[in-house]
């Protein structure tokens, strides 16, 4: 299997490179089938400070779905390790790349790009200052990292729907109990809400990165 790698020409920025320096850094992964333009349309909803960087997941979705994945879906919210391990790498080895080096990282993914946020902070705790999950989960089993995130506890926020189908019943009852155990939850359900975002979830992750900043 090829090493899943970032697509550096993909990036879209919300800064140019020489208004990056001695500024944070807002990681945006989107979700299954989807690519990097699609979270990017977030950016005027968060705050100004950090640069935003989204990026696009390494993998083609399946025909007939047009997009991109972190890793494949055989099995919905139980995601093969390899294939989610291997995205996380591949994130860490982009921002090993990066010419000016942020001072400091948070992540926001939605859906499958929620769980990678997840799986960043598992893999490099000491690297990501705080993350936000949108209608994602975490995945099972355990990573290095988890015992260190457990002492850390970084900052995250998960946001979910009340009328989400998307993410089974079991990725959300392990999330809800894994949550709590690592890190410093700052949580919501939505009422009526599928699996989306809404305006008043956006209010919430700002005012939530901002108490980050």
């Amino acid at each position: 299997m090829t090493k899943p790698t970032i697509d550096r020409d993909a990036v879209l920025w919300s800064a140019a490179e020489e208004d990056q320096d001695d500024r944070s850094l807002l990681l945006v992964l989107h979700g299954y089938g989807s690519n990097e333009a699609d979270l990017f349309s977030l950016a005027p909803y968060l705050p100004l400070e950090p640069v935003i960087a989204s990026l696009r997941a390494p993998l083609d979705a399946p025909w007939p779905v047009e997009g991109y994945s972190w890793y494949p879906i055989d099995a919905p919210g139980k995601p093969d390790e390899a294939g989610v391990d291997g995205a996380t790498q591949a994130i860490l080895d982009w921002l090993d790349t990066l010419p000016n080096q942020p001072t400091t990282i948070g992540v926001l993914g939605f859906s499958q790009g929620g769980a990678m946020a997840m799986q960043l902070l598992r893999h490099a705790p000491e690297r990501f200052a705080y993350a936000v999950n949108l209608s994602g989960y975490v995945s099972p089993g355990v990573v290095n990292g988890d015992a260190v995130l457990a002492e850390r506890r970084p900052p995250v926020f998960w946001g979910r729907g009340t009328h989400d189908q998307v993410i089974p019943a079991s990725a959300v009852a392990r999330t809800v109990a894994w949550l709590p155990e690592h890190t410093k939850l700052a949580g919501r359900i939505y009422e009526g809400l599928d699996h989306s975002i809404s305006q008043q979830e956006l209010a919430d992750i700002r005012a939530f990165i901002e108490r980050q900043l």
